[in-house]
């Protein structure tokens, strides 16, 4: 009767813990349930991550660390269909920006106002458009990317969906999806953000104003040239730090400068 009631202790054990790891959620306004987590006092800033990734990939960066320890409040959270987040598959799930609605009903939630946004790669795509949709937003820095992902028939993107929808269509990028389906992302998901990726025109780009930064690796060609984003949006300018597209964003360098513009 012990090893029976001790067997059904470690069960409610486990339950408990796998539901904490999930922890905190938020519901969004569709009702889809969205893991963030918060790190610092101070000023706010939210940190969007790229395609393939989730919110881990920032806790494995310095920039984080770095920003609490400069007094930010510091927000980062797995974009639906990502992490520990809801992961639907139906279109209206991702269609109509609904990524940037979950992040603004976020920062609503917690009450922060007045807030910073550091997207890389996917990220700053999804930075972008955000800058269009709310007042809120303060600065920006947009890491790993070019002003390409202004055409809304971007090669990028209509390549990973068809290698995502149609097996074998681009061989090119096959390593990423086997990459993808290894570290236990939902390709179906997948395949919806590259299908409903946010388009940020030229002309909204030309209406920024507020202050951005762009940051890119030395040796990252992967998303075009960077130049051609801060000379679409006035005002914005160019650092150039270490790395190739992966690791970039990991280094102190990119800490450095996000910290420094943002601390400004």
């Amino acid at each position: 009767m012990k090893s029976f009631l001790l067997l059904i202790s470690l069960l409610l054990w486990g339950i408990v813990q796998a539901q904490n790891s999930r922890e905190p959620l938020f519901s969004s306004f569709d009702g889809t349930k969205i893991h963030y987590d918060i790190l610092g006092e101070g000023k706010p800033v939210v940190l969007l991550h790229g395609f393939i990734s989730n919110s881990e990939s920032w806790k494995r960066a310095p920039v984080r660390q770095a920003l609490a320890d400069s007094g930010f409040k510091v927000v980062t959270l797995d974009l639906r269909g990502n992490g520990l987040s809801d992961r639907p598959h139906a279109a209206d799930a991702y269609r109509d920006n609904t990524e940037l609605k979950d992040v603004m009903a976020l920062m609503k939630q917690l009450g922060l106002t007045n807030y910073d946004v550091v997207g890389y790669s996917r990220g700053a795509i999804l930075t972008a458009k955000l800058l269009t949709m709310d007042k809120q937003v303060r600065r920006a820095v947009m890491g790993g990317i070019s002003v390409d992902f202004s055409d809304p028939n971007w090669y990028r993107r209509r390549n990973f969906h068809e290698a995502l929808t149609k097996p074998g269509s681009h061989p090119e990028l096959q390593a990423a999806v086997d990459n993808a389906k290894k570290s236990g992302a939902d390709t179906v998901v997948l395949a919806r953000l590259q299908e409903f990726q946010p388009v940020t025109s030229r002309a909204e780009l030309g209406k920024i104003r507020i202050p951005v930064l762009v940051v890119n690796g030395d040796q990252d060609k992967d998303n075009g040239d960077p130049q051609t984003l801060v000379d679409a949006i006035p005002g914005s300018r160019l650092v150039v730090v270490p790395g190739n597209h992966g690791g970039a964003m990991r280094t102190p360098e990119f800490a450095k400068a996000v910290v420094e513009f943002l601390t400004k």
